[in-house]
């Protein structure tokens, strides 16, 4: 009678392991946030990008000065994946597959107890997604504009935010001279880029 307690024992202590190892598989596949494409290369979007590292957000920011806001104000929200994020704290660059997403909200002003300045909306906009795939595209970084669709195409490598970010990013093509929390760390880690360097030396001498 004890023999056969301790091999019902021992079975149900074998299957508690293996629920709680199909479990621990489980949550790391769904930790795992990088780019997952169609079969025809376009860019999935990430549905829960909300859950990721929040980096900071930007209000009515535009790169062009020729660029005018008519009638509206935006907000420009920027997240970023987990595991890109701790990879950025450990050395001041991004890893591969690190993905960011841009999500734009139209800027509400009466609503509510508000009486001034704005709050976010609850539409969203649009979604712009920066990715480096190094495998995947010739310069590692590629822009996704996404605007009703779950899916989008590459941004073709023409168009002026490639040269953009080239030109001024802080880090690796990214604008982390926006990133308060990461700036410093960039900073600490000598991994701010040289024309970013140049640019605000420039800058501070006006």
């Amino acid at each position: 009678m004890m023999t056969k307690m301790k091999t019902v024992l021992l079975s149900m202590l074998v299957l508690f392991f293996l629920v709680l190892l199909a479990a621990f598989g489980q949550n790391a596949t769904a930790s795992s946030s990088g780019p997952e494409y169609t079969s025809d290369a376009q860019l999935k979007l990430p549905e829960h990008y909300r859950d990721w590292v929040y980096l900071t957000s930007g209000f009515d920011m535009s790169y062009n000065p020729a660029m005018q806001m008519a009638g509206h104000h935006m907000f420009d929200n920027v997240f970023v994946n987990p595991e890109a994020y701790k990879a950025f704290l450990e050395t001041g660059t991004w890893p591969d597959k690190t993905m960011l997403v841009l999500e734009a909200r139209g800027a509400e002003g009466k609503g509510s107890i508000n009486q001034h300045g704005n709050y976010q909306g609850t539409d969203v906009m649009r979604f712009e997604v920066h990715v480096k795939d190094e495998a995947r595209f010739p310069g590692k970084w590629a822009f996704f504009g996404f605007d009703d669709g779950k899916t989008a195409k590459m941004v073709p490598q023409t168009a002026d935010c490639y040269s953009c970010h080239a030109e001024h990013a802080a880090v690796d093509t990214t604008f982390v001279q926006f990133y308060p929390t990461l700036l410093p760390i960039a900073k600490s880690k000598g991994t701010l880029s040289g024309s970013y360097q140049k640019e605000i030396g420039t800058s501070t001498r006006k």
